[in-house]
């Protein structure tokens, strides 16, 4: 299993407290995205971008990419046109130019982007009663799982995606109590 690279941008203005370091964000996601890639067999180099953003950014980006004027906790752009029909089939890759999925410079297969909204990681760590560590990991999960098409659109496809995210989190420890 090749390793992940996580690209990190914390693109708030606000200097709010938010009880883990740049360094802690960067291991958690790190470890949440090469978990991810590990339970789906994907032996290749994989980049994720990551954003931190506050509220008036993600409900810009939110309004401006699905015409929704709110505030949002996360938010996923994929790369690769995986769907839940194919989710995280790494196969697609054959027909696709690899100037389409590859970043020129590492040569790592380019997932998408993640953004997360700040306020949403410790406003829900609150209201669910766990860690803001285990809402940011959890946040994390669930996108990279949008990024490999998984959707919770369905009620079938809503319990696969909740029991791989369940399935992510419990492997690296990170349970509702941390």
């Amino acid at each position: 299993m090749q390793e992940a690279r996580v690209i990190f941008e914390d693109m708030t203005e606000d200097a709010a407290p938010f009880a883990l370091s740049e360094e802690d964000m960067m291991a958690t996601a790190e470890a949440v995205v090469n978990k991810t890639l590990e339970i789906h067999d994907c032996d290749r180099s994989c980049q994720v971008d990551l954003y931190l953003t506050d509220d008036e950014n993600i409900r810009e980006i939110n309004r401006e990419n699905r015409d929704i004027d709110k505030v949002t906790d996360v938010l996923s752009f994929p790369n690769l046109p995986f769907s839940p029909e194919n989710t995280a089939d790494f196969s697609i890759l054959d027909e696709m130019s690899e100037a389409d999925y590859t970043d020129p410079e590492s040569g790592n297969i380019m997932l998408g982007e993640i953004v997360i909204c700040k306020s949403k990681v410790i406003s829900q760590a609150e209201e669910y009663g766990h860690s803001i560590k285990r809402e940011f990991a959890f946040l994390t999960a669930h996108s990279i799982l949008h990024l490999l098409g998984y959707d919770h659109m369905e009620d079938d496809d809503r319990v696969v995606m909740e029991e791989k995210q369940r399935q992510i989190l419990d492997s690296l420890g990170i349970t509702r109590q941390d």
